[in-house]
């Protein structure tokens, strides 16, 4: 399949309302950064599912995958925080966690300037989301500070998902399955039924 098809088939997609949670953020200070992702099942989901994808990748990959995407969501935040608008936010949100759950269920490995790109470019998505309501918080570096904390222990998470998954091939299967939930759900919030 060509990338004019892909494209083709993808634009209905970025045409969606706004579906993903709303990213409403309450709170202050680091112990509200810390906590934020992990009860934002998009971004729990995301940030589990790029380590996971990491181990499928091995070597440097490992460590370089999430810290792409921890680069990518700072760049994200600050864009928005500068005002500079991103047109469908929450669709790319919405779509990482289907994509990325796709990668994981068809458990191939990528090519590396794939994964970078799309870890790249959902993270941008993700930091800009947060980084737009951000101003409004109270000591918003100590909450931005929490949330990237929070966003690497994810990661690390999934990386040790992704290494236990190595071991046995039940381990391996049921990631695959739990990868194809991911992006089952990463659909649900397309659609607007999440």
């Amino acid at each position: 399949m060509n990338f004019k098809k892909i494209l083709l088939y993808l634009t209905p997609v970025f045409i969606l309302p706004s579906v993903v949670h709303a990213h409403l953020i309450g709170g202050y200070g680091i112990g509200s950064g810390l906590t934020h992702p992990l009860f934002g099942l998009d971004h729990l989901l995301a940030m589990v599912a790029v380590g996971v994808i990491s181990t499928q990748l091995g070597g440097r990959a490992i460590w370089q995958v999430p810290s792409t995407f921890v680069g990518f969501m700072i760049l994200g935040g600050a864009l928005a925080m500068m005002g500079l608008g991103l047109p469908a936010v929450e669709t790319g949100i919405a779509l990482s966690v289907l994509v990325l759950g796709t990668f994981i269920a068809v458990s191939r490995k990528l090519p590396e300037w794939l994964a970078y790109a799309c870890v790249g470019l959902f993270a941008v998505f993700h930091g800009h989301a947060h980084g737009t309501e951000m101003p409004s918080i109270a000591q918003p570096a100590l909450y931005a500070l929490g949330f990237v904390l929070s966003t690497a222990m994810l990661h690390i998470s999934g990386v040790l998902i992704g290494l236990y998954a190595k071991k046995t091939q039940i381990a391996s299967t049921l990631l695959r399955f739990a990868g194809a939930g991911v992006a089952t759900i990463g659909l649900l919030f397309l659609v607007g039924v999440i």
